[in-house]
């Protein structure tokens, strides 16, 4: 049996994850959660995700700074950026730090899902 793939959400706000965690969930996927930055490396450190969906604008520790350090301790790490926040300037931000792809908020169901398998297709 195939073991399903897990996605690491970092989000502040509690619905969006939670609509995420769902979304993900029943497509098949291991899903954890983490409410910034810091805690987001803190998981990603314990047991590595096959797959990290960033918010970029949060506080603790935003995204972007987020996606550096994942970058520089994880280079293998796959990452989707997403933000609603002047998406067009974060998310090209995020695509020069090593975001594998990007989403912009708000996104219907479909988006991320596709996303993701694309990016995780595209490298592995």
């Amino acid at each position: 049996m195939k073991t399903a793939r897990s996605i690491l959400v970092v989000d502040d706000d509690p619905g969006v994850r939670l609509v995420l965690e769902g979304l993900l969930g029943s497509a098949g996927y291991r899903v954890r959660a983490a409410a910034d930055g810091r805690a987001a490396l803190q998981l990603y450190r314990q047991a590595p995700a096959d797959l990290v969906l960033m918010d970029l604008i949060m506080p603790e520790q935003e995204g972007l700074e987020t996606i550096s350090q994942l970058r520089q301790e994880f280079p293998e790490a796959r990452i989707v950026a997403m933000s609603g926040a002047h998406p067009d300037h974060y998310l090209h931000a995020a695509g020069l730090l090593g975001a594998d792809a990007t989403l912009h908020k708000p996104f219907g169901p479909k988006e991320p899902l596709r996303t993701i398998a694309r990016v995780l297709e595209e490298f592995h």
